[in-house]
């Protein structure tokens, strides 16, 4: 099942340049999309939120280097994030 859900997330590739919060270094975790001036990945972020973690408690416990905003920005930026 793992490969199943590889390659979906390959089939649906999210374009991360417009995305304040992220950026992609060559060099940095291999080019892969980051929040900006971490090297915690994108997928990191999207992958607790697929597993049921609230973007409370990835900002607060699983990532607290990073802030809620940037988690919310991130998971709605890449339309995993629940709307108001």
């Amino acid at each position: 099942m793992a490969g199943d859900d590889d390659e979906r997330r390959q089939m649906i590739e999210i374009d991360w340049t417009a995305c304040p919060d992220v950026e992609s270094v060559p060099g940095r975790c291999s080019g892969q999309p980051v929040v900006k001036g971490t090297r915690l990945t994108v997928d990191a972020i999207l992958n607790n939120a697929e597993a049921g973690a609230t973007p409370e408690e990835i900002a607060r416990d699983i990532f607290p280097s990073i802030t809620l905003d940037q988690v919310r920005r991130i998971l709605a930026y890449a339309g995993r994030g629940k709307r108001p």
